[in-house]
This record gives C-alpha cells, structure tokens and sequence, in this order.
C-alpha cells in the first residue's frame, strides 16, 4: 500500500500544470459570476497561465524522461518543449481577446474558461504515452474548441463554423478509435512503447492489417492538423469562428496534432517508416499544393490565412518525414516560429475591427500604411515570415525543415516546397500591396489596448529575433529533444 501511494504521488507531481490548467479554468467560471470586469478574469488567467509554466519549468530539470500511472504518461523533454508552445498560445490569445470581445459585445466568462480547458488537453496530447490518454486529452481539446468556435451564438456564420468543426471532428475521433481498436488487436496493447516491441516480437510490421490501423490513426491526426484531403474544415471554421478563436485554433491544435503524430510514429511504429512515409509522402505534396493555391483565390484574410495553415502544415511534415531526430527538432522549431507569426498576423487583423466594420476582406487594407504606418509594418513582417523572406523568423523555419528534407533523401519534396514558398508569396505580398501602393477607400480606425500592443510587440520582435539569431531558439529545441 505504500509503494502504491508512492507512485500515485509521483505521478500527480508530473501531472501539476495539467492540474493547474484545469483548476485555472474552474476557477474564473467561478470568478465570472463575482467580477464585472472582464480585464481582471483575463488577468488571473495570465497568471494560472504562468503559474503552470512555472511547474512545467520547475519538473523541465528533473533528469530524464518520467513516466506516471502504467507508463501512460510521459514528461520529457519532447512535451515540455510543446507546452511551452501552448502556454506561450494561451498568454497571447487571451492578450489579443480582451478588446476583440468587448467589440463583438460576447464577454462570456466561460470563453476564458474554455481556453483553459483545451490547452490542458492539448497538455495531456503532448505527454501521451499510451493511445487512450491521447484520445482523452484530444476530447478535451475538440469539445472545448467546437463550443469556442460557436460562441457567436447569434451569428449564423458562427453558427455554421461550429457544426462543421464538430461533425468532421467527430467523424476524425472515429477514425481515431478505429485505428486504436485495430492497433490493440493486433498486438495486445495501447501502450506506444509496447506497440514497437510488439511489432518486432511478433514480427507483424509488414502485416496489411497493421498498416490499415496505421492509416486510421494517420487520418485522424490529419484532420487535426489540416492536411488535405483531411482539411475541409478549416476554411469556414477559420471564417466564422471569432478572430481570437481562429488564431488560437491555427496554433494549438496543429501542434497538439503534430506532437501526436510524432511521437506514435517515431515511439510506437518506428519499425514501419517506410510504410508511413508512403502515406506522408503524397500527403505532404498535395497539402502544400492545395494550400497554397487555393489561397490565391480568397478575398477574405482570414480564409487566406486558412488556407495559408493548410500549406504549412505540408511544410513541417517535410521534417517528421525526415524520419530522424533532427527532422522532428526542425518540425518543432517551425512550429513555434509559426506560432509567433500567425498570431501576430491576427492580431493586426483583430485591430482592424470595430462597431459596423468587419476588417477581414483585403480592401479592407487598402492605403493602411498611410494612415497607420506602425500597423502596417507589423503586418509587413508578419507576411514577410509567413513568406519565409530573411531575416525573418518564418525562413529560419523553412530553411531547416527543407535541409532535414534533402539531408534524409528527400530532395524532391524540398525542391517542390520551395516552389510551392514562391507560390504562396503572391498571395502574402498582395496585402503588402494593398497596404503600400493602394489609395485607401475610407479612413480606418484601430481598435487596441495595453495587452494587445504588448502582444504585437512580443511577436514582431521574436519574429525578428530569431530570424537574425537562430541558434537562440534551435538550441532550446535541440536540448529538449535530443538531450
């Protein structure tokens, strides 16, 4: 009995920040129904926010990786590095959400609340050592998503983003058990560690039924992470979603999506690469091509930048490709340079609405660099990294993913995402054009605040940063991946 509590308490210690979140969420729907002032609720969950970063920081140390409740749950330095990237997703959402709900006259109490709820489960992803704590934390993840996507209750559009997202994400979660079931079956365990070694005892790797459960579960990620023909979703999700809620959904759940996908196809079905690299490998082709393509038909920035997603989704799958550890670093690293800079790009967006004006459609940015020459260079920057244009932080994320690429043996699909980058600056420069060398229709009028401008800063200056400086942020992912 007492080695069992033992272990019980250990693995609570592991799960602190994931405890934090989910008590930080209870907490301000508690807090909404005693405070007015929606500024204070946002400001106490900043603080839960870095309360859990701290806990994720104060266990980062503890000296290799640590497994808790029958090895189904793992901290190491893989999922601590994502957290990182969720908290810093959470901070700057809630810093950008502030005014953008007061304007949308939506000051919802649980809207802060629910963010905190699905980043515990996107938390809970990352640290999955077994396909059942995936699946729970994904849940956790989905259902609170959906509902943010549908706050607008009164807005059809938001309406719609709503019962999309929930009915292709119940149809992917399906997928997602059928792939676990298939994969239990088959070797008698959910654990992914036990799913390697039972591949290799049982000698089954090459089994067509392994395979189809690994299709099952590669399509279900895919839908998370929008990779075409898994992406339908995302353009109307993206459009009638909240703008706060679109630039919380591009960010998050790719990268839960992602840590996901990596670690069960590196941790658990290491042994079958070549089997799902001919899976990722058209996957990634038609991903970048529709992405990047299809975004230089939209007017709307926001189904632009949807689109936008897609295509870098097909990037960062150049480095899990890769199949090494160094393609999985160069996958993490793009995924947190692309976190700063599509945030920022929504942020900018965010300060172009107001009472009666949406500032979503690209004539909306007509002459903006006159009337507003700082907005207008924040955007610049954004675009130019989403370009991948040095010394931006976006090339810097390009670079190595497309080099982990041509390293591994790949040098025809870095050759193809390179043209594919091209492609996609048509559609970034235009609202650069737009900004810089149109007349502007009316005068336009930002919206901001202290914590707005706080995050604007944030980004644009790390967006640079690491452009200019690399190392600074690929060391920290290295340590934490490789050790």
């Amino acid at each position: 009995m007492e080695t069992a509590n033992i272990i019980t308490l250990a693995g609570v210690r592991l799960i602190i920040p994931e405890l934090t979140m989910v008590c930080m969420g209870l907490i301000l729907l508690l807090l909404d129904l005693v405070v007015k002032k929606k500024g204070v609720i946002a400001a106490v969950g900043i603080a839960g926010a870095l309360v859990a970063l701290y806990g994720t920081f104060k266990l980062f140390g503890i000296g290799g990786p640590q497994t808790a409740f029958a090895n189904m749950f793992v901290l190491d330095g893989y999922a601590n590095f994502f957290k990182l990237i969720f908290y810093l997703n959470i901070i700057l959402t809630v810093c950008i959400s502030l005014k953008y709900m007061a304007i949308e006259k939506a000051s919802f109490g649980e809207y802060y609340a629910l963010l905190f709820f699905s980043t515990a489960g996107m938390m809970i992803m990352a640290s999955a050592a077994d396909l059942i704590i995936l699946y729970l934390g994904l849940e956790l993840m989905a259902l609170s998503t959906y509902i943010l996507a549908g706050l607008m209750r009164k807005q059809p559009r938001s309406n719609e983003a709503a019962l999309k997202y929930f009915f292709l994400g119940a149809f992917s979660s399906a997928f997602l058990l059928y792939g676990i079931s298939l994969t239990y079956g088959l070797t008698g365990t959910t654990n992914l560690k036990e799913i390697a070694s039972a591949l290799q005892a049982l000698n089954i790797s090459g089994s067509p039924t392994v395979f189809i459960g690994l299709i099952f579960l590669i399509v279900a990620f895919g839908f998370k992470i929008a990779l075409v023909p898994f992406h339908m979703w995302a353009p109307d999700v993206y459009e009638g979603a909240p703008t706060s809620i679109t630039a919380f959904m591009s960010v998050g759940p790719k990268a839960a999506g992602f840590a996901v996908l990596g670690r069960v196809l590196f941790d658990a079905f290491g042994s079958m690469q070549v089997q799902w690299n001919s899976i990722l490998v058209p996957l990634a082709v038609i991903t970048m091509a529709a992405g990047s393509i299809l975004a230089l038909a939209q007017s709307n920035i926001k189904r632009m930048l949807a689109y936008s997603s897609i295509a870098h989704a097909g990037y960062m799958l150049l480095g899990v490709i890769a199949g090494t550890p160094g393609g999985l670093t160069s996958t993490v690293n793009y995924l947190m340079i692309y976190m700063l800079m599509n945030i920022g790009a929504f942020a900018v967006i965010i300060m172009l609405r107001r009472e009666g004006f949406q500032g979503e459609n690209l004539e909306d940015y007509m002459g903006l660099a006159k009337g507003h020459p700082l907005a207008s260079a924040l955007m610049l920057i954004f675009m130019f990294s989403l370009t991948g244009i040095p010394p931006t932080a976006g090339f810097i994320g390009k670079f190595y993913v497309f080099m982990e690429a041509i390293n591994s043996g790949y040098t025809h699909l870095a050759i193809i995402a390179v043209l594919f980058s091209v492609v996609s600056a048509f559609f970034y420069l235009r609202v650069v054009m737009y900004m810089y060398m149109k007349d502007p229709k009316e005068d336009v009028v930002l919206t901001t605040s202290c914590s707005m401008n706080l995050a604007l800063a944030f980004t644009a200056v790390m967006v640079l940063v690491i452009g200019i400086f690399p190392s600074l942020l690929l060391d920290i992912v290295r340590v934490s991946i490789l050790g």
